[in-house]
């Protein structure tokens, strides 16, 4: 690549893209890379400010940026997502289904963190639609190294940097929990909220079961939910510490092992999760009843893409963790459950 006076370089080819900004009107490129340069398209050039352009000038060292960008998708590519076309050296990527969408984190900032070149993508752990963005990519200078991205590739491994994992059909079972909702001295209104937010996802609910506050009864009732074929138990109420909140011993003795009771979440600091199996067994705290966002929505589109979380995966959750229940609710698209 050389540089050349606009003025005379008719006949030359372009060796990147050049872009028009008209505000209000076009944000495009005027010229696309490998464009012959002819003696009317000099006016057009010296109206967007190129005094100079870059002609392309093949060296077998230096990668250009259309072909760098390349590089980079096949760093990300994985399935279920696609790439968009180069243009003016970026390339993009799109969800082809919904499911949620996991970004190696670690070896992302190896390429970000190398210079020169740039992947930005959406925060990962979070449901998206098919059709939605996922990520943009491209070097910075019109050329690079070509051993230098050469090199940041063999240090991020094989592995691609992205995964969509898609929603699978999952048959749930609910256990509403107390003594005053057993005996019909008020109304459920718990069991509607988790009926909304299944209702999100591909969730089938084959069973309700109520249960007074005996552990030995909730337990039963689980028990029920596992043999009719349920992939996911959600069990709402007696999640704190009072004496008289029996759901998390109910939950223990159906010989499930607990992952987690308690979180670095608000709302959502009672919650607790277990496995039965490979079936999930969770116990929602009061929040998730009247609070908009709560962990649930954190943790509930990655049990049905079929991770199987640990421990560690709540004590990362602190950095973020704190939803500021604003008065306009924008979830996901918000700190809430994003850390750093």
């Amino acid at each position: 690549m050389r540089e050349m006076k606009t003025t005379e370089a008719v006949g030359q080819v372009l060796c990147h893209d050049v872009t028009q900004i008209i505000r209000g009107v076009t944000k495009d490129a005027a010229f696309r890379k490998g464009h012959v340069i002819r003696k009317e398209d000099i006016p057009v050039l010296l109206s967007m400010g190129k005094d100079s352009v870059y002609i392309w000038e093949k060296d077998e060292r230096m990668l250009h940026e259309n072909e760098a960008a390349q590089i980079l998708y096949s760093m990300c590519a994985n399935e279920n997502m696609c790439p968009s076309e180069v243009k003016e050296g970026k390339i993009e990527i799109t969800a082809e289904c919904d499911g949620l969408f996991k970004v190696e984190k670690e070896r992302l900032d190896i390429v970000n963190g190398a210079g020169e070149m740039m992947i930005a993508s959406r925060h990962g752990n979070f449901p998206v639609k098919a059709g939605d963005k996922l990520a943009g990519m491209r070097i910075i200078p019109l050329v690079i190294e070509k051993k230098k991205l050469e090199d940041v590739k063999a240090s991020c491994g094989s592995k691609p940097l992205f995964e969509l994992l898609p929603f699978l059909h999952k048959k749930a079972g609910i256990v509403t929990t107390g003594n005053e909702v057993y005996h019909g001295r008020i109304q459920d209104t718990f069991t509607p909220v988790i009926k909304e937010k299944l209702a999100e996802y591909d969730v089938e609910i084959i069973g309700h079961e109520i249960s007074d506050d005996s552990h030995e009864r909730i337990t039963g009732c689980i028990k029920k939910l596992l043999s009719a074929g349920a992939e996911m138990i959600l069990c709402t109420g007696g999640m704190s510490v009072d004496p008289d909140d029996r759901t998390p011993l109910a939950i223990k003795n159906t010989g499930a092992k607990v992952v987690t009771y308690g979180a670095p979440v608000l709302p959502g600091a009672m919650f607790l999760l277990a496995y039965y199996e490979d079936i999930p067994v969770i116990g929602l705290p009061g929040c998730v009843m009247y609070a908009r966002r709560t962990i649930f929505d954190l943790v509930l589109p990655r049990l049905l893409a079929g991770e199987r979380l640990r421990a560690k995966d709540f004590s990362k959750l602190g950095e973020g963790g704190l939803c500021l229940s604003c008065p306009v609710c924008t979830f996901p698209n918000c700190g809430f459950g994003k850390g750093v």
